[in-house]
C-alpha cells in the first residue's frame, strides 16, 4: 500500500480582471508620456500603480508589450471612427470637419496615447513589433490628403492651396492638443473642435464689409 500522501492540486492562477488591466495600462500610460519611452522602467510604472514590479510582470512580460497594448488599442479606435466617417460619403468639408471632431474625441479618450504616439511613434516604428505605426502614419496621410484634393476638385477649397502643407499644419495643430487637453475642462471635445474648425476653416479676422 502506497504510503506517499496524494499532492493537492495546484491551485489556477488568478487572472486580473479587464478593469484591472486597463488602469495599469492607462497608469503605463501616463509615465510613457511623461518620461518618456526609453527613460521608463517597469519597476516606474509600478510605483505608479502602488504595486511591486515582480507583480506587475504577473500582468505583462515587459514595458514593450504594455506600450505596444497601448498604442494598437488606440490605433483600432482612431481608425474605427475614421473609417465610419470616410465610408459616409460626406462631401469635402463635411468630412473634413468629422475628421477632425473625431481626432479631438480620441484624445479625450486616449490623451497619454496621443503624447506618446507624437513623441515616440518615429523611433519605435523601425522596429518590427512597431511597424504597424508606419502603416498607419501612410494611411492617414492618404485620407488627409485625399479629403484636401477632393475639396480643391470641387470647388469646396481654394484652388492655391498647398495640400501638403495644409495636411501638415491641420494634423499638427489638432493633435497637439493632447500637450495641453485635459479630460474634464472646461469644454468638451466637440467644442474644441467646433471652435477649431472654425478658425481652420473660416479664419480669425472679420471680413471687410
Amino acid at each position: 500500500m502506497p504510503t506517499n500522501k496524494p499532492t493537492s492540486p495546484k491551485k489556477p492562477q488568478v487572472t486580473a480582471s479587464p478593469e484591472r488591466r486597463r488602469e495599469l495600462l492607462d497608469t503605463a500610460a501616463e509615465v510613457f508620456a511623461a518620461q518618456g519611452y526609453n527613460a521608463t522602467t517597469v519597476r516606474k510604472i509600478a510605483d505608479a500603480a502602488g504595486m511591486l514590479a515582480g507583480s506587475l510582470y504577473y500582468h505583462f512580460d515587459s514595458k514593450e508589450s504594455m506600450l505596444d497594448e497601448i498604442l494598437s488599442a488606440f490605433l483600432t479606435e482612431l481608425w474605427d471612427g475614421y473609417d465610419t466617417v470616410l465610408a459616409a460619403g460626406l462631401g469635402p468639408r463635411e468630412t473634413i470637419e468629422a475628421l477632425v471632431t473625431e481626432s479631438f474625441r480620441e484624445i479625450d479618450r486616449h490623451r497619454a496615447a496621443v503624447a506618446i504616439y507624437q513623441k515616440e511613434s518615429r523611433t519605435l516604428s523601425a522596429q518590427p513589433r512597431f511597424h504597424y505605426l508606419s502603416d498607419s502614419q501612410q494611411k492617414f496621410e492618404k485620407a488627409w490628403l485625399g479629403t484636401l484634393q477632393r475639396g480643391v476638385e470641387a470647388q469646396v477649397f481654394r484652388a492655391d492651396l498647398d495640400i501638403r502643407l495644409t495636411y501638415r499644419f491641420v494634423r499638427d495643430t489638432v493633435w497637439v492638443a493632447a500637450s495641453w487637453y485635459r479630460p474634464g475642462g472646461q469644454h468638451s471635445p466637440e467644442e474644441i473642435a467646433r471652435q477649431y474648425l472654425s478658425m481652420v476653416l473660416d479664419g480669425i479676422a472679420l471680413r471687410p464689409t
